[in-house]
This record gives structure tokens, C-alpha cells and sequence, in this order.
């Protein structure tokens, strides 16, 4: 591993990161800057969840967080697979996540965990997201009813 993977590898984490802060503070205008403009983001994996554009899911996410009163998401167990061509330098990212939240009129909390994949693209604004699949593995307590294993 050279100086320059070294520091992807951080720079693509603190976007990991502000994905998270984004999200539990409900700063959708942060939460778009992680992303390609282009991209395409699915939580379709989730009891309630959508896919589409970027700006699309944004909206979405902007009405849904409403009902949501405390969220705090943990990422961790970052893994990377970098590519370099002609095309430019992108990485392939697994990230695990834990997200215990609130929804309003629930009095116990919820929470659910999986796995983020992350199709990342070095850009001029340094590496954001092209693309997010969320692969949601178990949810407790959901306001849908769902409950997963």
C-alpha cells in the first residue's frame, strides 16, 4: 500500500462519515454532497425503502426523517477495492452499519443493521459516491411492522 492509497483510503472514510452526520442531522444539502449528481441510491432493501436518482432519494429521505427523531449511525469494518484506468480512479466500498433511531409515536427504540456498497469515483471535489446500494440484514422494531432476523 502506497502514500496515495493511504490517504483514498481516509479521504473515502471521512465521506463514509459525513454520509452518516448528514443523515442523523437531516442535512440533505450535505447528504446530495456525498454524491455524484448522477448517482443512484437504493434502500429498497429496507421494510419502507426506495431507489432512483440521487436528488429523487433526497426528497424522499427529506419527508421519511420527518417521523424519525433520533438517529445515530455507526459505520465500521471499511473495506476498499481500487481501480485505476483511463476512466479515472474509482473504489468499490463495504462499509457495515448499525442504526439505532426513533420514530415519532414509538416509544421503544429501533434499530437495524447491514452492510453499504459503495461505488466510489475520485472527482475534482475529491471521492464521492456514483452509486449506493444499501443491504439492510435485519431490522427490529420497525414503524412497518417488519421485524428481521
Amino acid at each position: 500500500m502506497d502514500l496515495q492509497e493511504i490517504s483514498d483510503r481516509f479521504d473515502i472514510a471521512d465521506t463514509l462519515y459525513r454520509y452518516s452526520r448528514a443523515v442523523d442531522t437531516k442535512d440533505w444539502e450535505l447528504w446530495r454532497s456525498v454524491f455524484t449528481p448522477e448517482a443512484v441510491v437504493d434502500y429498497s432493501s429496507t421494510p419502507f425503502g426506495q431507489a432512483g436518482p440521487r436528488d429523487e432519494i433526497a426528497a424522499w429521505l427529506e419527508e421519511s426523517f420527518a417521523f424519525v427523531s433520533v438517529s445515530q449511525h455507526f459505520i465500521t469494518n471499511i473495506e476498499y477495492t481500487f481501480t485505476h484506468d483511463s476512466t479515472g480512479d474509482r473504489a468499490d466500498v463495504r462499509a457495515m452499519f448499525y442504526n439505532p433511531m426513533r420514530f415519532a409515536g414509538m416509544p421503544e427504540l429501533s434499530m437495524c443493521g447491514g452492510n453499504y456498497h459503495h461505488s466510489m469515483v475520485r472527482t475534482d471535489g475529491g471521492w464521492k459516491s456514483a452509486g449506493l446500494l444499501e443491504e439492510c440484514l435485519w431490522f427490529e422494531n420497525s414503524p412497518a411492522g417488519a421485524s428481521g432476523s
